[in-house]
């Protein structure tokens, strides 16, 4: 089978991942940095291609995320490069006679990548127990590695990466892993943060030395052939030389990299950095911009909140019924297991000119599940926040919205049109077939009693403790997590001064503290106000 040849561009920071090579590679950069594209791509390439009938292994922290975050950005990258699925690779199920086998073939393909030459990749998703069970791995890609469960990987995962060394010994990437992620924020996910400490930067600057003087005797070998003169033995015997020093160097390092934006200085320039300072709040500068280290400060608005009010929550039988080439509109709410279908859906809202959320949840027993988060921005108002809501939920038995609403919602038009805000979500709910239950709260809550009723929650000494679908609300639980404290005379609040700020790639909408303001809503009403005393719920569906 003829393979791809295409140039391929690569920025300094990627080409220097490839480059070095070594067998572990812990590579931390924040968003749109091209860690799944331009790092993981390449990687998974290499060694499904030059150790042919492998077994690698891809392991994402949820299967949700693997089928929408993960395996997209791979297989995209693939089809740029010349990698057509169907023809060089298939994902889920058995590949066509004419691919080669693999050294030890999967008991099902399932959930399995292909390659023609034989090689295969288990995709291991940590939510669903047994996904590393039996396997023998000769690489590892460990993608959103700040999600992932470090026990699990240590005691379920990184022990099956033994590999054949029989078949791959030679490869000094045999056994290699890459572990790809953006800085996490909780003392949880951080477990890899202590790869730096691994890394030997003298081992890795003779790496690169090492890699120099192999291209530039390869230089020289070129212009002596250039200039038809013959090449002496001794030019071949220091290459192999060279590159078995190089392969038996790469076998044993470990390359750490943490990738701020001040690595693309020569791109962005050095006045985009001193704007960026300039605009962002200081948080956002340390994360965003230099990428600092931070965690859930004790200060902060929700200090209470552990990584323990997160929970991962997927409907395997209805995602494993879509496969692996599915519309994106099939992601609904029969891929989440944490819902009630025969209960109504509670929400909070935010509303703002650029930003308009809807944090949704469902109360059980004492846990109050925050089942989804939906924002729209700029343009894009109520109606087309109420219409994803609405097509998310479409299976969902019990059409009823329990609706949390303050003042805020009263009197104010300049996100929708002349009527105001509570009364564009009842009627756009309404039109979509879904019965809206109001349910007013007065005047917002005074900022120091609902930090100190929230946080209580978060500790077990209200009624209801938040939890968290870690899943459906990445970017709510980031700004949950990041919202500071501002202190004054008439005591303290929380900190929204970045709302009015422009957006930027670094400083986006979504993170700011607009989401957390609808949360709050969602849960002052299902504490204060339960549903179940407005709207009684039978094991058989509504009264």
């Amino acid at each position: 089978m003829s393979k791809p040849n295409k140039q391929i561009y690569f920025n300094e920071p990627q080409r220097l991942t490839q480059l070095i090579g070594a067998n572990i590679s812990v590579i931390v950069a924040g968003r749109r940095t091209g860690k799944t594209d331009s790092i993981a791509a390449p990687f998974v390439l290499r060694n499904m291609q030059r150790m042919p009938g492998s077994t690698g292994g891809i392991v994402v922290p949820t299967f949700k995320h693997g089928l929408t975050n993960t395996l997209p950005g791979l297989f995209a990258a693939w089809k740029r490069w010349g990698y057509i699925q169907g023809v060089h690779y298939v994902v889920g199920r058995k590949p066509p006679k004419s691919f080669a086998k693999p050294i030890i073939e999967p008991s099902d393909y399932e959930h399995v990548i292909s390659f023609y030459n034989g090689s295969v990749a288990v995709i291991i998703s940590q939510d669903r127990p047994g996904s590393s069970n039996s396997l023998t791995l000769s690489w590892l890609l460990i993608d959103e590695a700040k999600f992932i469960d470090y026990e699990k990987l240590k005691d379920e995962t990184f022990p099956a990466n033994g590999g054949i060394k029989s078949y791959f010994g030679k490869h000094s990437f045999n056994h290699s892993i890459m572990i790809l992620s953006d800085m996490p924020q909780t003392q949880k996910g951080s477990w890899f943060l202590h790869y730096k400490d691994k890394m030997d930067e003298e081992l890795i600057d003779t790496i690169k030395a090492t890699i120099y003087e192999i291209w530039k005797t390869k230089e020289r070998v070129r212009r002596l052939k250039s200039e038809g003169k013959a090449v002496p033995k001794y030019l071949k015997r220091y290459l192999r030389t060279l590159d078995t020093n190089l392969n038996k160097m790469r076998s044993v390092a470990v390359y750490y990299k943490e990738y701020s934006s001040i690595e693309n200085l020569q791109l962005l320039g050095e006045n985009y950095i001193k704007q960026m300072k300039r605009d962002l709040t200081p948080k956002t500068f340390q994360t965003s911009i230099l990428c600092q280290r931070i965690g859930i400060a004790k200060d902060g608005f929700y200090s209470s909140m552990r990584e323990g009010h997160k929970y991962n929550a997927s409907d395997f039988e209805y995602l494993d019924s879509l496969g692996y080439d599915f519309a994106p509109e099939a992601m609904d709410c029969r891929a989440d297991k944490d819902i009630n279908p025969l209960a109504p859906i509670c929400i909070g809202m935010d509303y703002n000119a650029n930003i308009n959320w809807i944090v949704a949840g469902q109360p059980e027993g004492r846990r109050l599940n925050i089942i989804k988060s939906f924002y729209v921005k700029f343009e894009r108002k109520i109606p087309a926040l109420v219409e994803e809501f609405c097509n998310y939920y479409a299976h969902h038995q019990n059409k009823t919205v329990v609706y949390y609403y303050d003042t805020t919602a009263l009197g104010a038009n300049y996100a929708v049109n002349e009527q105001d805000f509570h009364w564009v979500v009842c009627h756009e709910f309404e039109k979509r077939g879904w019965q809206v239950e109001d349910v007013y709260l007065g005047n917002p809550m005074r900022h120091d009693e609902k930090y100190l009723l929230i946080n209580q929650g978060f500790a077990g000494k209200q009624r209801l403790m938040p939890f968290f679908n870690r899943q459906n609300n990445d970017d709510l639980i980031l700004a949950i997590q990041t919202a500071g404290v501002v202190r004054g005379r008439n005591g303290f609040r929380k900190d929204k001064g970045g709302e009015k700020l422009d957006e930027t790639e670094e400083n986006l909408l979504e993170h700011r503290t607009d989401g957390t303001d609808a949360f709050d809503t969602l849960y002052i009403g299902a504490e204060k106000f339960p549903y179940k005393e407005i709207y009684p719920v039978s094991a058989s569906g509504v009264l």
